[in-house]
């Protein structure tokens, strides 16, 4: 989010094959598959620290290599955020005004607290509680100047990385959670809506999801991709087996029966059903030069 690696990159990512010249894509389709698996498969996004969690404590990747041992200990219920949310081990956090200005904390969402600490990290350590003080689940206890600073540069780098999207167009390509979530990030509301609107929280399930428009077009689009891709299996294995010189070598490699079977492929993507069966799985970015 604000991180200085190396491989920081576009807009705002990490990894070095997000980077322009390992990845000439729009970063929008990036977003748009990693985004639209989560909600497709239920998936939930947790965050760790690394670097410094308020001016007196540092912890650079260590929080980060902790925490995957903490969650194998969970099991799946206990790993669920409304789960954990329902029984008090997350802490929703508020937006609150620092000397007259308002600091939107809100945007850190939810975070453990001293109840998780104490039920989930104790099957890690003796005494949790000594490894994670109050000031480390609660940063702004250290300096509340320094914690209202540190948001504030938070919600500056999601401005400017929002910017990004509106300013190349790819907004308009953005799946409908990320393009509200984009006009939050730059404008603080989208349609006079903010993160916490039920109507905004709606946008984030599989449900409605698969019943917009822009999922159906990314299923229309991954139809016509593979009746590309199946037709030209078709020509190339009808062109082997016209050429005499291949006769023996279609023979051995059974191109006759491939070719059935492509045929029948091809015949299964053409029918109505098959945007049906594709209904629940990743689709593709509708985008002409890939149809």
């Amino acid at each position: 989010m604000t991180g200085k690696s190396p491989s920081t990159t576009g807009a705002g990512s990490e990894g070095a094959l997000t980077k322009g010249p390992f990845n000439a894509l729009p970063p929008i389709m990036d977003l748009n598959n990693a985004l639209v698996s989560w909600v497709l498969t239920g998936h939930d996004g947790f965050v760790t620290a690394a670097g410094c969690v308020g001016p007196k404590v540092r912890v650079d990747h260590d929080v980060s290599l902790i925490v995957p041992e903490v969650f194998c200990r969970m099991s799946p219920k206990e790993r669920d955020p409304q789960f954990l949310i329902a029984s008090h081990y997350l802490d929703k956090l508020e937006d609150f005004e620092q000397q007259g200005k308002k600091v939107l904390a809100s945007r850190l969402g939810y975070r453990i607290n001293a109840r998780f600490i104490h039920a989930f990290f104790g099957r890690v350590f003796n005494h949790p509680h000594a490894v994670f003080t109050e000031a480390m689940l609660r940063p702004e206890l250290q300096d509340q100047d320094i914690f209202a600073d540190g948001m504030d540069n938070i919600v500056a780098t999601q401005k400017r990385v929002a910017k990004m999207y509106f300013d190349d167009g790819s907004i308009k390509q953005a799946c409908p959670p990320l393009k509200a979530l984009l006009h939050i990030m730059l404008n603080d509301e989208w349609e006079g809506k903010g993160l916490g609107h039920p109507e905004f929280r709606k946008l984030f399930t599989r449900e409605y999801l698969m019943a917009s428009d822009w999922y159906a077009a990314r299923l229309a689009a991954k139809q016509k991709v593979d009746l590309k891709l199946w037709k030209r299996h078709v020509e190339y294995l009808n062109h082997f087996l016209r050429r005499p010189s291949r006769e023996d070598i279609a023979a051995s490699l059974g191109i006759a029966g491939r070719l059935a079977q492509a045929r029948k492929t091809l015949e299964a993507v053409e029918s109505p059903d098959y945007l049906k069966k594709l209904s629940g799985t990743l689709g593709t970015e509708p985008v002409e030069s890939y149809l």
